[in-house]
Order: C-alpha cells, then structure tokens, then sequence
C-alpha cells in the first residue's frame, strides 16, 4: 500500500540516483552509526572491525581531544578530563544531574547548561557530544567516497525540548545536517517491524546506559503509529553501576576517595555488572590510590537485591504508559527490548513476567536503534526501493503549555500527541486597557509553574487598549517532526502578531554555536595533519609486514649484503613509527619500496618460473 513518499524537501532523488545518508545512534555508554548499502540496513565499523565506540571524549592541554577506545583507557588514570556519560548532561543545568558524588568532574554551574572544567578550558556536554559526533561522521567518509545527505539521531523519547535542541547543535556543530530526531524506541521498532513483517501492537524497553524508555506502538500495513511513550531520563545502566558502586564503599568502609579512586570504582562496578549477566558470582579485586586493597564477592542476588527497586520503577512506567495508550497486558503482540541494559538477567525476568511472553531479541539490542534510524535516514534522503511504502506516526513526550494567572499552566498540546502538530487555544486580557502580554512557554505534566520547566519567553506588544476580557489571542503551538516547538500569538481583532522559535534556556545561543564552528574551523587543519600521519602510519606497518613475509618465505634470493641493507630501511620505518612527522614516515616507506624493488623483480621471476616449470608451450597456449 503506497502511503507517501516520505522525503525532506529538495532531497527527492531522480530516478537511480543514490543520496548517502546514515543513522545514528548517540548512545549514553557507546555510540554507533549504520547506513542502508544494498536495501539491507548496516552498522559500519571502525578500521579495527569494532562496530560501537564508546561515548568517551578525553581533552589534552593544547586542546586535542582523543575520542573512544583510547579514550576510555585514560577514565580512571585522567579522569577529570576524561568525559564519560555526557548524554546524561545534556540540556541540563548543575541542579538535574544525579549521582553527582560518584563523577570527578568539576562542574561549572552556567546559567544556561552546565559545564566541565578541563585542562582544555570548559566544555559544554555539547562541544562533547559534537566530538563523538564527528568521530562517526569521519567513520562514515572513510567507508564512501561521497557526499553525505544528513543523518538521522536519535534520542530517548523522553528527551524533552532542552535535550533534543542540545542534540541538533551538538550535530551542527560536527558538521552534521540532520534530516530528523527520532525516538529510540520508535527506530528499534522500524527496524523489528521492517526485519520481520511484524504487526500489532508492541512495547518497545529501552534500557540504555543513562535513560529508559516505554513506546507502545501499533505496528500495521506499513503504518508506525507511536500510541504512547513515558520513561525516565534519570535511569539506566549507570544507576546499576552506581549502586555497586555504594555496595563497594559500604562493605570496604571507604571514605573519602579520590578522583582518580572514585572513576576506578565505578569501571569495576561496571564490569562487574556486565559479568553478572552470564555469572553467578564475580570477584571485585583492586588497588586503590592509597595502597588499601579491595577484594569482595558479588553475587547476582545480592546484585538483584540492591538494584531491584531500579526494575521496579521501569515497571511502572510501562504500567503507566500502557494506560495512557488505553491497552492491557493482554493487547501487547510483542515486547522488543533495546539498549546493553537489558542484557541484565533479572531485567528480562521482570520483563517476561509482567507480559506473560519472551521478549524478542534476535536483533543485538546495542545496534537495533542505528538500523531502524539508517532505514529512516535512507527514506528521508529520498532512496526509495520497491516495498519501501511505510509512514512513521510519532508523538510529543511531554505536555506543552502556557503560563496564566496565579502561576498554573494551561496545556495547549497533551503529551502523547501525534507529531508533527498544530495546536491553536485563545485568551484574553486580566487588565482594562492592557497593551501587552507576556507568554511563558512550559514543559511538563504538573499543574504549577514552578514544577514544570521553563522553555521560552516572549511578549506580545501593540494590543489596542480595551476593557478586561475584550481582546481575543490566538496562542498557536507547533511542534515539528524532531519534536521541537514554535510559538507564535496574535490578536483577533487588529491583527498584531508576535512569534518565537523554541530555543530552550538550556540550550546553546547561536553566538556560542558561531563562536564554537570558528574553533572547530581552526583545528580543522590540525585534525588533516593528525589523519594523514594515521594513515602513513597505517601503510608503513602494512609495508613492514610485507616486506617482513617477503624475506621469510624468499630471502634466500639475497645475498647477505643486500639483505642486511633492506632489514636496516626496515628498522628506520619501524623506529618512525612513534615519531609525529607525516613527512618523515613517507619518506621512510619510499626508501624501503625503493630498496626492495630488486627484491620484489627476483621474487617475480621465481613465481613466474615456478609457473612454467613442467609446461610445454602448447600447455601454455
């Protein structure tokens, strides 16, 4: 059944013509980033054939900064400087962020999102997030030679408009166009849903490394209609690591701890909880800063125990959003579980126990959000094949409304609202002879001002004088396709209009965007120069270990003079290896090919008469 074509305008392809365009996945723990080659989405993988990078970002002095693996190993030896879990951070303010104690950082209270001071000078969770961002962009123009189209992000759906604004610059600022934010659950069930045909209705648990998602979804003829989402932003992996962090402190008795012994703790807590899903009992064994050992069992129950209440609460969430979405448990077709959390053992027995059925997991619930975000990225980049008639019905997460008299907040688009929308509500003056009104745009599902978060503020002058409950204003919301709001009011009857795009208090200003893509420009020369010393690195250890094989297998070709000659260029590339001059490297594997062409012309020969040897020249011909 053709619905649409779904594509973003001016990015419809003419016929056979390929728009390369990627999903990502901008994990909390790891991040990832898939295409569609071929009409079959994949998740690319770096040089080494890993397929996630861990969402890690360490700053140096001169403000290089090292992303990922490498990255990771330095957390507990350099961990001031060393960023891990920024999603958390994202969009937030000092006051929002949890488990605090348990993070070395020194954070810098902003008046707009919260900052991490570094030996490279502050950096805003965005400026990190941009890195990981742009590690994957190069990831993906190191496996093709074109241009690419714009990506889809996802975000967890309980992301709210702080969050994903913070997402958008943080793309931009990689150098990203970003074609849609989409829902993590939503992308894990187009993925599902496209893989294995699936309909009806199905949960989407999304239990990632800083946050949880429930999406229900109705899943029919092509169709993905998102009936409800809830979660928390608070929740997830790390608060399990966190809680074997207290353990170790509790049963150790240790206090006060290090920076550097603080970030230590918290890998072994993490480690431990990832051999507890295929364990029964794991040994927590190290070394602290101060010279005290560490040396305690875990068990998995002990584990079960002290994070139950944490399974709990996704729980009720899913209760919850299931009453919002109108269904029971018995309504459910399916359960699709992303995110490594959801690895936990006991989370899938909770899981199987409140739906009364196994979860699917035949997709790896770590990749299952880029596939399904790649599928959307390659719809939107206009690269239809046949059978690609589907439509996405996504929703707000959160409730968006206005301020009125006596500080309640008047919601003027439910959560759960099918998106993109348009909602329109009118009000009135509380003065006679009122020229202005002041419109506070909010975020959230309480009734008070204060416990809902503050988005945007406006004013709406030019209002002709007249008595209290006189003046009609119009107050329209729209809320766009990646879930990002636009306010604008106008006055009835003369037709004075005043508007604002949603740019949250949390999120960055476009001077500080600006200011931050004019740093990122001037260490865009330095970024060429380390690439191009990567790859000269690359091809001299390639022609080392060639040339290395040659002499084995060969060398009885050359003469002892010629064969010292050849393993001493060998020796000057390999001691290069560690030096920092692109220039030198070259040279060096120039000497060494140079050196060897003898070498290689005797090697052929032998082949060519090893070839030969027992032919006649009618077996040849």
């Amino acid at each position: 059944m053709a619905l649409l074509q779904i594509a973003e305008p001016g990015m419809s392809t003419a016929p056979h013509q390929f728009r390369l365009a990627i999903g990502i996945d901008l994990g909390t723990t790891h991040s990832l980033v898939a295409t569609v080659r071929n009409s079959i989405p994949e998740v690319l993988d770096d040089e080494q054939g890993r397929p996630l990078l861990p969402s890690v970002v360490r700053y140096f002095p001169d403000g290089h900064a090292q992303i990922g693996y490498a990255a990771r190993e330095a957390q507990n030896t350099d961990p001031k400087n060393t960023i891990v879990s920024v999603k958390r951070m994202m969009g937030r303010g000092l006051a929002d962020i949890s488990n605090r104690e348990s993070m070395p950082y020194q954070f810098l209270d902003n008046p707009g999102m919260v900052k991490i001071e570094t030996v490279a000078g502050p950096k805003s969770p965005v400026e990190v997030s941009a890195e990981i961002l742009a590690t994957l962009r190069q990831r993906v123009e190191d496996a093709f030679d074109e241009n690419l189209a714009g990506a889809v992000i996802t975000v967890p759906a309980y992301f709210d408009d702080a969050q994903r604004q913070a997402t958008k610059d943080a793309a931009r600022l990689a150098g990203i166009h970003v074609l849609r934010l989409l829902s993590e659950p939503t992308a894990a069930a187009i993925a599902y849903g496209l893989d294995n045909g699936a309909e009806g209705v199905f949960a989407a648990y999304d239990l990632g490394g800083g946050t949880f998602d429930i999406s229900i979804l109705r899943l029919h003829k092509g169709v993905f209609e998102v009936l409800a989402t809830g979660g928390d932003s608070e929740l997830g992996g790390d608060d399990f690591d966190h809680r074997i962090f207290c353990w170790i402190i509790e049963q150790a008795k240790l206090r006060p701890l290090s920076a550097e012994d603080t970030r230590l703790l918290m890998t072994k807590a993490r480690e431990a909880k990832e051999r507890l899903s295929v364990r029964a009992r794991v040994t927590i064994n190290t070394l602290l800063s101060s010279g005290e050992k560490i040396n305690l069992e875990l068990t998995a129950k002990t584990f079960e125990q002290m994070t139950h209440h944490l399974v709990c609460k996704t729980m009720q969430q899913v209760k919850k959003t299931l009453r919002d979405a109108k269904l029971k448990i018995d309504d459910i077709s399916g359960i699709i579980l992303i995110g490594g959390a959801t690895r936990m053992p006991h989370v899938r027995r909770q899981i199987q126990k409140l739906f009364g059925k196994k979860p699917h997991a035949t997709i790896d619930p770590e990749k299952v959000v880029a596939l399904g975000a790649a599928v959307q990225a390659n719809m939107l980049a206009g690269n239809r094949a046949p059978g690609d008639d589907w439509l996405l019905l996504d929703v707000i997460p959160l409730s968006l409304g206005i301020e009125t008299m006596g500080g309640l907040v008047e919601k003027i688009i439910p959560r759960n609202s099918t998106i993109p929308c348009t909602y329109a509500q009118e009000f009135t003056t509380f003065k006679d002879g009122q020229t202005a009104l002041a419109v506070h745009v909010l975020q959230g599902e309480r009734e008070l001002v204060t416990d809902c978060r503050s988005l945007a503020r406006f004013e709406l002058r030019g209002i002709p004088p007249m008595a209290a409950g006189v003046p009609r204003i119009r107050i329209t919301f729209q809320v766009d396709a990646d879930g990002l709001l636009s306010v604008s009011a106008r006055e009835t009857h003369s037709g004075v209009e005043a508007s604002i795009v949603v740019k949250p208090s949390y999120g960055l200003t476009d001077t500080e965007i600006a200011r931050m893509l004019e740093e990122s420009g001037k260490s865009a020369e330095t970024d060429m120069q380390q690439r191009a010393l990567r790859e000269e690195i690359v091809e001299a250890e390639r022609t080392i270990q060639a040339t290395q094989v040659a002499l084995d297998s060969d060398g009885d070709l050359l003469n002892d003079t010629e064969r010292t000659a050849i393993e001493a260029l060998m020796e000057v590339t390999k001691k290069l290896l560690n030096d920092d001059s692109t220039s030198a490297i070259h040279a060096a594997i120039e000497a060494l090919s140079k050196g060897t062409e003898t070498f290689a012309a005797r090697r052929m020969n032998r082949s060519i008469q090893k070839a030969l040897s027992g032919k006649t020249v009618r077996d040849i011909i």
